[in-house]
């Protein structure tokens, strides 16, 4: 679960910070009548255009159309998500963070002892001779990227960390559960030995885990903290605490399978650069990437494993509107090697030379394939058809021509295929299946959901309502309700960790494209005329049906109360219409 900030939290940080102070330690704004001024950060420009309100406390760029509060800025600034921007800001103005995470204190507890182990792991690495700092130098890796990644030894004798932490007063048991130590037979020993360390830290700074590299032959030859209440592999990635704002600054990420990987790309001057933590690539590091990029390039083992592993990676990158690539280095087997043979200006041009999505997928089927037979090329022709269907139309017309001239399969029997495709499975394809979910889901229901997420006191008034929620969105507003209940705030973060792929689809199409700034009062008010409009139609069909059924030699009297009454409901239905 996330960190959640009360509201006492967020109106101290909004009564005592002022944005022109926040925006004015990063930026050179100047006095421009009531407001102030300044060249925008967010994109280039030769006439400023970003205006900053003091008594509205917001900014807003003309150029490029980004506005917000002080939060918002740094949020945008520095490439934070909202918990972060709210720790950074009240760090600076000594505010006193509360919050609604019944986990928080435990896990500042685990936050520290793994920060005390990573200090003592690295002061082992650097403070005398040994096996992990020579294997380092022999690896080519220099001490300001050793220093830079925290890299740390555990020594072979069995117990040095853990009396380490036993002596500062750390319960064994959280060492157990951090995956420090391990205990047999009633004794306690480290689970880390021999190993040069490689601390794994969040986004936000914390020390969330260890992967251990195993100098001599041990196995496993990487070996990684457990799962824990910090720590979940499939929501991190390694080194992006560090590489995040080259990220940013470059508009592409370079996702790479080992921490080496990483270090020596780092090390190159190639610095945008992350890795996955030993597990697949997962739907939440792939969103995780998406704060800082759209755009990624995939830069894998050219194994099989690696091969299979990219393939993977460009279904969950388009799954998630993420525009991905993939390289693979020929000379060398992982990007590692090839950086250390080749050096950087190879490693940028294997970059530029990077295949897009179809493309790879294509020269993928092309390598389990016999093109040279007619087996092979019928079998060719159906598989990329198949990827083809995955495309919208106008991507797969671009495709078709480029598909054609390398393959020699006619752009004819291309379209023909496909389009007897699409007939035969209407269903469409994932993207397309989620665009269709989402517009199943009224206007109605969407502008409800976005008045209770973005300000959450309109779920009181919304909450009367909730007969209206008949699609998908009813389980959104469900999760909704039950963290206003349990005194969460709600927000989009907080909502998101508790849906399906489908959902978060649908809650980010509704938190892009439903726009209700300034206007709040009034769509609930339009929203509340249009349910109640519903809610008179429905009931002139029940008395319609009812009147349907209705003997008129029997019940001649009833039948007159039920033309009245609908009379009477079609009389305010035109009156709310028209008004």
């Amino acid at each position: 679960m996330s960190v959640f900030f009360n509201d006492s939290t967020l109106n101290e940080i909004k009564s005592r910070v002022n944005i022109v102070d926040i925006i004015g330690r990063v930026i050179h704004i100047k006095k421009a009548g009531s407001n102030y001024k300044g060249a925008c950060p967010f994109h280039n420009e030769k006439d400023p255009s970003f205006v900053v309100s003091e008594q509205k406390q917001i900014f807003t760029c003309f150029g490029c159309g980004a506005t917000g509060d002080a939060i918002e800025f740094v949020q945008r600034y520095y490439n934070l998500d909202f918990p972060q921007a709210i720790e950074r800001i009240a760090n600076e103005y000594g505010i006193e963070l509360k919050r609604n995470d019944e986990n928080y204190e435990r896990k500042q507890i685990l936050y520290e002892i793994n920060r005390e182990a990573a200090l003592f792991l690295y002061r082992t690495f650097n403070e005398s001779a040994n096996k992990g700092y020579q294997y380092m130098k022999e690896r080519g890796i220099r001490p300001e990227a050793l220093k830079k990644f925290g890299i740390g030894y555990a020594d072979e004798k069995w117990d040095s960390l853990y009396i380490y932490m036993k002596n500062k007063g750390y319960d064994k048991k959280l060492l157990l559960e951090l995956g420090l130590i391990s205990e047999s037979k009633g004794k306690h020993y480290d689970k880390f030995r021999n190993r040069v360390m490689f601390p794994i830290i969040n986004t936000r700074g914390k020390v969330i885990g260890f992967g251990g590299r195993a100098i001599d032959n041990a196995e496993p030859k990487y070996l990684n903290s457990p799962e824990n209440i910090i720590f979940h592999k499939k929501n991190n990635l390694y080194a992006l605490n560090l590489t995040k704002q080259d990220v940013g600054k470059e508009d592409y990420a370079i996702l790479v399978e080992g921490y080496m990987d990483v270090i020596s790309l780092w090390q190159a001057g190639i610095k945008n650069v992350s890795a996955s933590l030993g597990t697949a690539l997962t739907e939440n590091q792939a969103r995780l990437l998406s704060r800082y990029t759209k755009n990624i390039i995939l830069s894998y083992d050219s194994d099989g494993a690696g091969r299979a592993a990219a393939l993977r990676g460009l279904d969950i990158f388009r799954n998630e509107d993420l525009n991905a690539k993939v390289l693979h280095v020929d000379d060398g087997k992982d990007p590692d090697d090839f950086i250390k043979k080749n050096g950087k200006e190879a490693f940028l041009k294997l970059i530029n030379e990077a295949l897009p999505a179809v493309e790879y997928k294509i020269e993928a089927i092309k390598q389990r394939v016999d093109v040279y037979t007619e087996e092979g090329r019928v079998k060719l022709f159906k598989e990329i058809v198949g990827i083809l269907r995955e495309l919208s139309p106008i991507e797969a017309d671009i495709y078709i021509k480029k598909i054609s001239n390398d393959t020699k399969i006619s752009e004819g029997a291309l379209r023909t295929e496909l389009e007897g495709v699409r007939k035969t499975k209407p269903i469409g394809t994932k993207i397309e299946q989620e665009a269709q979910d989402i517009q199943k889901i009224s206007n109605l229901e969407k502008n409800l959901l976005k008045l209770i997420i973005t300000n959450p006191k309109y779920y009181s008034k919304v909450a009367p309502y909730a007969h209206v929620f008949k699609s998908r969105a009813g389980k959104i507003f469900f999760i909704v309700r039950d963290l206003y209940n349990k005194g969460i705030n709600i927000e989009i973060k907080s909502v998101e960790e508790y849906l399906d792929d489908k959902e978060m689809k649908i809650i980010q199409d509704i938190d892009k494209n439903i726009l209700i700034d300034g206007m709040e009062e009034q769509i609930f008010n339009d929203c509340v005329k249009e349910i109640e409009i519903l809610d008179l139609k429905k009931r002139e069909k029940e008395l319609s049906d009812k009147l349907a059924l209705t003997n008129e030699e029997e019940n001649a009297s009833q039948i007159k109360e039920i033309m009245e009454e609908i009379v009477q409901i079609q009389r305010i239905i035109r009156e709310q219409e028209g008004s």
